[in-house]
C-alpha cells in the first residue's frame, strides 16, 4: 500500500491528485446517480482504490482516466445489485436481456419503484435485500425490532411489486 505522501513517477503526490480530482469526480458522479451523499460514497471508495495502488497509479500515463474508470465502474456494481435485488423481490421471472435500453427501462422502473415507498420500508428493503443482513441484524441497523424489520420488507415487497405490475399494464 503507498505511503499518503509518495509520489508518482511525476512527482506528483497522492494529496496533491486529490486535491486537483475530488470536485471533478464528485460532479460526475453526482450526474450519474442523482444523489449528493451516494456521489461522495462512490467518491470516496473511489478513491480509497486508487490510494491503495497508488505507487502504480501514479506513474500512470493517465491517472485520471484510472480514477474516473474506477468511480463508474464502482457505481454500475452498485446499480447492478440494486437492481438484481429489487427484481428478486418484485419482477417476475423472465429471460435476461441483452438489449440495454431494456435494461435501462427496467432500471427506471425499479428506481421509481423504490420511490414510491415510504422511507422506512425503503430502509428494511435495502439493508435486507441488497445487504443481505438478516431480519435480527438488520433490525439493529435499523433501530427496530425484528418483527417491525419484517413487516416493512414485506410491505415494501408487495407495494413495489403492485407499482411494476401497474407499469407493464
Amino acid at each position: 500500500m503507498a505511503e499518503p505522501g509518495w509520489q508518482g513517477a511525476e512527482g506528483q503526490t497522492f494529496e496533491a491528485f486529490f486535491e486537483r480530482q475530488h470536485a471533478r469526480l464528485l460532479r460526475a458522479l453526482y450526474l450519474l446517480c442523482g444523489d449528493a451523499a451516494e456521489a461522495e460514497d462512490l467518491m470516496q471508495d473511489a478513491f480509497l482504490k486508487v490510494w491503495e495502488r497508488w505507487d502504480r497509479v501514479g506513474r500512470m500515463e493517465d491517472p485520471e482516466g484510472y480514477l474516473f474508470r474506477t468511480g463508474m465502474n464502482l457505481w454500475r456494481s452498485r446499480a447492478r445489485r440494486a437492481l438484481r435485488a429489487t427484481r428478486r423481490l418484485a419482477l417476475p421471472r423472465r429471460p435476461e436481456s441483452h438489449d440495454p435500453s431494456t435494461a435501462v427501462d427496467d432500471h427506471d422502473q425499479v428506481m421509481r419503484a423504490l420511490a414510491e415507498l415510504t422511507t422506512r420500508q425503503r430502509a428494511a428493503i435495502v439493508v435486507t435485500e441488497l445487504l443481505e443482513y438478516p431480519p435480527t441484524e438488520a433490525a439493529h441497523v435499523l433501530g427496530v425490532r425484528p418483527s417491525t424489520v419484517r413487516a416493512l420488507t414485506t410491505q415494501g415487497r408487495a407495494a413495489m411489486k403492485r407499482h411494476l405490475e401497474a407499469d407493464d399494464e
